[in-house]
């Protein structure tokens, strides 16, 4: 489908029902407006479906896999009904499991906390702080920016080639860690080319599908990844659950990720007084005390309707969004976007951005109090990448200072606006048409620092 056949079909661009879509709020120069959500890439907002089915069980709560009772059984059927349904959003393989946590951070410091002893870990410097911070405890190599797919896997090849034998030698276990989509650029990553690489050098693969499964369909099995982990808050379940998915003997075999009820199958005193303790070795293990089933319930929701809503649909509107921001943005020369790959790679609906003569968070806090929309400014829990992109670039302090800069460093932090299936048209041309007036005309408000951020100045 093309970008114009879809912008003359608005049954088919439809976007799908979100809570917040009619939600005011006030403006600094008087009155109201429909509040413009375009920082998805931080929080989506939850889809009404998924509200709607939360609402229609939150009656019938009760324990999982603790209760003899009909609501206990109930939700015990819920929360393993929600597991079969990641795993066929996912397509996962027979054998994997499914493991719910609290967000992709907490998965990948699961895997973390699992991996097999010597283990050495390869990720970019491009990563998002959930997927390059976890890694503390083993040896780590950390691989420069690429500034094309390509790059990326020459990157990844090289270092692979290269990695230290262990002691016996021969190779020990290693993981590649890699982002599905960049949350700061958008841009897709050549995941499965990445994954041919790691297994073609006897390492295994996680991938960080934060930014990539709300926007498009993720088969473990087509990408041929041995993990995947995101979250739900950004899956449109913003109910504090996470997922992690695949093999499972790492898994099976690490120490349980909590120690405590729901992960232990047996416990039993000893003659000296200390306890001897059976774990599960099913997704259990890691998920010590009672699980989120409200959470689960949500994000087996969110993947059922967006299956139902149909992916290439979903993609080929939000594609039309991101050429009506950057068609519209075109013609302002202050606008620069932030990119690795080059501005023609594939992306998701994440665009960041900085505008000449303008301090970031200064015209984030523009667009909010004068306009009621909603983007993200600063570094984007992925400094390293921010700051490769924008390298010594000048950056206008303004009024207002970066809230992530440093004690004496120069300001740089960017403007990132993101979107997706919840998305209206009109909150993406408001916003073209906000960028060009405060590039035009300036603010019409005047703005201070408070408590590190920019913020209307109503002393006056």
């Amino acid at each position: 489908m093309s970008v114009s056949t879809l912008a003359a079909d608005q049954s088919v661009c439809a976007p799908l029902p979100v809570l917040g879509r009619d939600v005011t709020v006030p403006l600094v120069t008087g009155g109201e407006v429909t509040y413009a959500a375009l920082d998805y890439a931080a929080s989506a907002p939850a889809l009404q479906r998924v509200w709607d089915d939360v609402a229609a069980y939150a009656p019938y709560y009760g324990s999982v896999h603790r209760g003899a009772g009909y609501l206990s059984q109930l939700s015990t059927d819920l929360f393993e009904n929600a597991r079969r349904t990641v795993a066929e959003f996912l397509d996962c393989r027979a054998g994997d499991q499914v493991v719910f946590t609290r967000s992709t951070t907490d998965s990948l410091n699961l895997l973390a906390a699992a991996l097999p002893a010597g283990c050495q870990v390869f990720v970019f410097e491009t990563e998002h702080h959930a997927s390059l911070l976890p890694w503390r405890d083993a040896q780590v190599t950390y691989l420069d920016a690429p500034t094309s797919p390509g790059q990326a896997v020459e990157t990844l090849e090289r270092a692979l080639t290269a990695r230290a034998v262990s002691i016996e030698g021969g190779h020990g276990p290693a993981l590649v860690c890699v982002t599905g989509a960049s949350n700061v650029t958008g841009e897709l990553w050549p995941v499965r080319e990445l994954a041919a690489a790691a297994h073609a050098h006897g390492a295994r693969i996680v991938l960080d599908a934060a930014q990539l499964a709300p926007h498009h369909p993720v088969s473990v099995q087509d990408l041929d990844v041995d993990w995947v982990a995101f979250s739900g808050h950004k899956l449109y379940a913003p109910f504090g659950s996470g997922v992690l998915a695949g093999r499972a003997d790492w898994l099976r075999e690490a120490e349980p990720y909590l120690a405590g009820g729901g992960a232990s199958r047996k416990v039993t005193r000893r003659a000296d007084g200390g306890v001897d303790v059976e774990w599960h070795d099913s997704a259990a293990r890691h998920e010590a005390g009672s699980p989120n089933v409200i959470g689960a319930h949500a994000v087996a929701s969110a993947c059922k309707a967006l299956t139902e809503a149909g992916f290439d649909t979903l993609v080929a509107r939000e594609q039309y969004l991101v050429r009506t921001v950057r068609d519209g943005l075109a013609d302002v020369p202050e606008v620069r976007f932030l990119s690795l790959f080059g501005d023609d790679a594939p992306r998701v609906g994440v665009l960041s951005f900085v505008v000449e003569g303008w301090n970031s968070s200064h015209f984030a806090a523009a667009l909010s109090a004068e306009y009621g929309i909603g983007v993200r400014d600063g570094l984007f829990c992925a400094h390293p990448l921010v700051r490769t992109l924008l390298g010594s670039d000048p950056q206008t302090q303004g009024e207002c200072g970066s809230p992530e800069a440093a004690p004496g460093e120069k300001s740089l932090n960017a403007i990132r606006v993101s979107f997706g299936a919840g998305t209206p048209d009109e909150h993406v041309e408001r916003f073209v048409t906000a960028v060009k007036e405060l590039v035009r005309d300036g603010a019409q408000w005047n703005y201070r620092t408070q408590d590190g951020r920019c913020v209307p100045d109503t002393s006056a």
